[in-house]
């Protein structure tokens, strides 16, 4: 099995990504929040400031705990910095080529982001392991589903707008995952450093997987 493969795999079973996003001292606080509550994989994004710095520094604290990606990435000079300071998947908002052959190159999972069906195949088409959907609120759980007739061999993780409520929901509808940045890690949390909060948020997520799994 490729490292590809294994990424995707993890991904599959776990159901959620965490998205980190503030600051770069807050994150080692916000991984270990999110391990209280169950979470395994999650991105640190480029929004972070020195994401790859902060990559390496959470991979050396958490070591075999976590599958750790790199989110927000846009071109292939950042892919390269996130995969050297160890980042195992790429997530992008968009889908640009370059990062996608990247990847596939170095036998790292992307997940390109997409939205419409033409944008979604030709992600699927251009190497994407996942197709990151995105921003999903824009669009809901009846558009993952109608999209999943035509389409069902692509695996869709929905990114914005999923919350503790629909998390099962958009399960049911045919996600291969779920992305959560601010339902999960949230700016107040954040703000008034409430990491317990992050870690209640984390255990109703994994709560709500468990129940669309019966």
């Amino acid at each position: 099995m490729s490292q590809r493969e294994d990424v995707k795999n993890q991904i599959g079973e776990t159901k959620l990504v965490a998205v980190i996003r503030g600051k770069a001292e807050q994150v080692l606080s916000v991984v270990a929040a999110l391990v209280e509550g169950g979470v395994k994989a999650m991105e640190i994004t480029f929004t972070v400031p020195r994401a790859p710095e902060m990559i390496a520094e959470t991979l050396k604290t958490f070591g075999g705990q976590i599958l750790l990606g790199a989110g927000t990435v846009l071109t292939t000079e950042q892919a390269e910095a996130a995969v050297a300071a160890g980042a195992r998947f790429i997530v992008a908002p968009n889908t640009n080529f370059e990062v996608v052959r990247f990847c596939n190159q170095r036998d790292i999972a992307v997940m390109p982001g997409a939205l419409t069906p033409t944008e979604v195949a030709a992600a699927w088409q251009g190497g994407a392991d996942v197709v990151k959907l995105f921003p999903a609120e824009t669009v809901g759980i009846a558009y993952l589903k109608a999209l999943r007739a035509p389409l069902p061999d692509v695996p869709i993780m929905p990114t914005g707008g999923v919350d503790v409520g629909n998390a099962a929901d958009w399960l049911r509808a045919g996600a291969f995952a779920l992305g959560v940045g601010s339902q999960l890690v949230s700016k107040d949390a954040l703000t008034l450093g409430r990491y317990d909060e992050i870690t209640t948020l984390a255990r109703q997520f994994m709560a709500s997987i468990a129940k669309a799994r019966e």
